[in-house]
């Protein structure tokens, strides 16, 4: 099954915007084969302007020269990607990650290049061209590379086919596809057929869809035709956004499952934007982040990381590699909400073999506060065992449980 758990890695956007190169790609890889990849980090994925040669920053450039090939597949720009020269396309950068044991990943945007249907450039597998599949009035809001698709004529499914098959060659393990995920409903067809296209590549793929936030009432359509969908806008390091996202974790909670998870987006951790400033660090606390990686767990969101990774201090590592917090994204299932109020949220994620359940709790007031917990409540009290998460320090089931929380922050205990 592809995506059993919720898919683990690293995307270039948080840290190097549409102008990541091969140099950076490689250097974060090799730092997640040395340090995470036991944790079970394993994705690399190489996000949105792989194809446009001056893109610099964080910031597109509209109606800038795409490389592509004869058939309107969009390829990267060799002089970001020097192994992608003679038409190799992503193939020795996807050899590189795979030969250290990960897993490569891309972002396209939905539909067709424009310059592709201007050039009415043909169609691999079908008698059509591009400009006769386009749609002139599909343009992404934001970044006006790409034309839709007139999903309901022939040649849309084929040009889908087209580049997923020569994604399967190149070695993609993860494809992000983007301006889809919140569009409904006029691209509840293009959805479906990319995955078509996606299922019939002839290799195992991820398919992720952004942006959000997708539609809760077309959760069971998002189920059924992806692995993983954004349930928010691009999320970054305000503490006012991840307030928000309890909320949207709440409600989508119950569709998280093998095959295909609610992605509550990147984790926005140690140093972010080095296309602006080297300097950058992300703008949560200590205890925010805590709280970011406690939730993303307990609601079983994918955890696909932000930072540049060789510049990671001593408390991200940490951060990014507890074993018994990761573990929840594995071994529980059916996390959901438990109670909230002005100052305090908790909730509780059962084991999937029996022997226990995890418990967080959270303190989203502005000051240090005492939270308490009672056990009995959620039928708990029949474990002996509890074990705090973050600080690993372990001890006997009780009728009550309190402890002292900074703000903003989070503890997970484990009742077993």
């Amino acid at each position: 099954m592809v995506a059993k758990n919720p898919p683990m890695g690293w995307n270039s956007w948080d840290c190097f915007g549409a102008a990541v190169n091969e140099a950076q790609v490689k250097e974060n890889a090799d730092y997640m084969a040395k340090h995470l990849k036991e944790y079970g980090w394993e994705y690399v994925v190489v996000d949105i302007e792989w194809f446009q040669p001056t893109a610099s920053t964080h910031e597109y450039e509209p109606f800038s020269d795409l490389v592509m090939d004869g058939y309107g597949r969009l390829q990267p720009a060799v002089n970001r990607f020097p192994s992608a020269a003679d038409g190799k396309g992503f193939t020795q950068l996807a050899e590189y990650v795979h030969n250290l044991g990960l897993k490569f990943g891309i972002h396209i945007m939905r539909g067709i290049p424009r310059m592709a249907a201007h050039r009415h450039l043909p169609i691999l597998g079908s008698t059509k061209n591009a400009a006769e599949v386009a749609n002139p009035n599909s343009i992404c809001m934001w970044n006006p590379d790409m034309y839709g698709l007139f999903c309901d004529r022939e040649g849309a499914q084929e040009y889908y086919n087209s580049i997923f098959r020569m994604y399967a060659e190149w070695g993609v393990d993860f494809v992000k596809v983007d301006d889809i995920a919140r569009e409904y409903p006029h691209c509840e067809k293009e959805i479906e057929v990319i995955s078509k296209a996606c299922r019939e590549s002839g290799r195992d793929m991820v398919l992720s869809l952004s942006p959000g936030p997708a539609p809760l009432e077309r959760a069971e359509h998002l189920k059924t035709y992806a692995n993983m969908w954004r349930i928010t806008d691009d999320f970054w390091d305000k503490w006012e956004l991840l307030l928000a996202m309890f909320e949207r974790a709440e409600k989508w909670s119950i569709h998280s499952g093998p095959g295909h998870w609610p992605d509550a987006d990147m984790l926005p951790v140690g140093s972010l934007r080095q296309d602006y400033d080297q300097a950058d660090v992300t703008k949560f606390t200590e205890p925010e982040q805590i709280t970011m990686m406690s939730l993303w767990c307990m609601m079983r969101s994918p955890l696909i990381i932000g930072a540049h990774l060789p510049k990671n201090d001593d408390f991200t590592l940490k951060l990014l590699t507890n074993r018994d917090v990761l573990s929840i994204e594995k071994e529980s299932h059916c996390g959901h909400q438990l109670y909230r109020t002005e100052e305090e949220i908790a909730w509780i994620a059962p084991r999937k073999d029996g022997t226990g359940a995890y418990v967080a709790l959270f303190n989203i007031s502005d000051q240090e506060k005492e939270v308490s917990f009672i056990p009995e409540a959620a039928d708990l009290q029949r474990y002996s065992k509890v074990k705090e998460l973050w600080s690993k320090k372990e001890g006997t089931n009780a009728e009550k449980i309190s402890v002292k929380i900074p703000a903003h922050g989070a503890v997970i205990y484990r009742f077993s």
